[in-house]
């Protein structure tokens, strides 16, 4: 390529000594190339092609913001350096300013003075970069499980009633008992993304299921999503709606849908903080008493870090949560409380490690019944824990590992609830 370049570079200032012998051959040694000529910067300061090989040799050391410096000094000693609009635009789409580095692909190519092949190159590039504007992902996973609570049933196999002031000890009902038991789970998704110059729009179609031997428990989730966001450097906000449909052994058990925006404020350090609200209306389809409104409103930090293993992506969130009944006949009454969560996830050599711990804390405003626990304010503490390794085997195909732990508790022993899963499978690009 720097032969090339070479091609679309003006002749030297006299006060810089002569860059020829600095160019790479067939087989480049960048990082010396950019040792060798941060030594010659005092007597360059005025050399458009300096700064465009001293550019290029920081953009292929990976130094792409360093990159970036060195060649708009150099367009800006010679705005028509072809050597540096060529390096310039791909250091703008490792960046991210994908439309900024198509746009001056774009104007490079209406070069009258561009050899075949760079155009050629140039071509290919511009075209394998506007295909990233529209992008299409179709998945099939298919996992095979084992479930200890395929029911989600309580922990307890017995309740304590309080009848006219005394405890009365009762033996559940067997089929309200955890049943534990292999499965089946299946996932097919769809997600479209959509770039343009000031937005980004997104959209998930998603369907799952999960079938055992109790057919009582079997579920099957719908999922249609839709967010518009509008990403910068230093500052970017995001609209998200979406409705969910849960059916529980055969049965309409659930619909959720909801609506909500984010704001990332600029980066301190190496986190990126952000606030965001969400409204979420929650309907039972038999049960209506239960239906209702819930809030969430807080925020946290983005942390991505780059190792010798791959990308990292750290995040921590913190929110209030305010749900409020639409019926006053609903057992507690108002609810309220707060979410704590701490998520990982680490590209590896073969895959990707991914890490989810949560925490929920919530309370009721008014006795849950009388006849539990002298009718006390329900409170009830959720912990639960995600571990997925995702093992790369083929360009579409990757091995899928997932472990689930939850552990609930409450001051009534009725909610008390712990399931444990793990399960493995494949994850199919169609």
């Amino acid at each position: 390529m720097a032969s090339l370049l070479l091609m679309l570079v003006r002749p030297v200032l006299a006060d810089c000594p002569d860059l020829t012998v600095y160019y790479p051959g067939a087989d480049p040694d960048w990082v010396t190339v950019r040792q060798q000529l941060a030594q010659l910067m005092p007597a360059c300061l005025d050399d458009a092609e300096f700064f465009a090989l001293y550019g290029a040799a920081q953009l292929n050391s990976g130094e792409v913001p360093e990159a970036l410096e060195m060649l708009e000094r150099a367009l800006l000693l010679d705005p028509d350096n072809g050597a540096a609009q060529i390096d310039y635009a791909q250091a703008l789409f490792l960046q991210g300013d994908l439309f900024a580095a198509l746009e001056l692909n774009n104007r490079l190519l209406e070069r009258e003075d561009l050899p075949a092949n760079l155009r050629e190159f140039l071509q290919g590039r511009g075209d394998s970069w506007s295909e990233i504007t529209r992008q299409r992902l179709v998945q099939l996973d298919i996992l095979a499980g084992y479930d200890r609570n395929l029911n989600s049933a309580p922990d307890a196999g017995e309740v304590t009633l309080t009848l006219s002031g005394e405890d009365v000890v009762l033996a559940l009902n067997p089929e309200f008992r955890p049943i534990s038991g292999p499965y089946l789970n299946l996932r097919l998704g769809a997600r479209f993304r959509e770039l343009t110059p000031d937005y980004q729009h997104n959209w998930l179609l998603e369907a799952r299921a999960r079938n055992s031997e109790d057919s009582q428990s079997d579920q099957l989730q719908l999922d249609l999503r839709y967010a518009v966001a509008s990403p910068g450097r230093q500052r970017s906000w995001q609209l998200e709606t979406g409705i969910s449909h849960l059916l529980f052994g055969g049965n309409h058990f659930y619909t959720a849908s909801e609506a909500g925006v984010s704001y990332q404020l600029a980066a301190a350090r190496r986190c990126r903080p952000y606030l965001g609200i969400t409204l979420q209306h929650q309907l039972f389809h038999n049960n209506s008493s239960l239906n209702a409104v819930e809030g969430k409103a807080g925020g946290g930090l983005n942390c991505p870090r780059s190792t010798r293993y791959g990308e990292q992506l750290i995040n921590l969130e913190f929110a209030l949560l305010e749900n409020t009944a639409l019926k006053s006949s609903r057992p507690g009454g108002q609810r309220q409380g707060w979410q704590s969560n701490l998520n990982w996830r680490a590209s590896m050599k073969n895959g990707v490690f991914l890490s989810q711990l949560s925490h929920t804390r919530l309370r009721d405003r008014e006795g849950y019944n009388p006849l539990l626990e002298s009718n006390a304010e329900r409170w009830t503490e959720r912990t639960y824990l995600l571990l997925q390794y995702r093992w790369r085997l083929t360009r579409r195909g990757a091995m899928l590992i997932n472990f689930f732990h939850q552990y609930q508790r409450s001051n009534i022993t009725l909610f008390d609830n712990t399931d444990t899963t793990i399960e493995i499978g494949f994850s199919i690009d169609l």
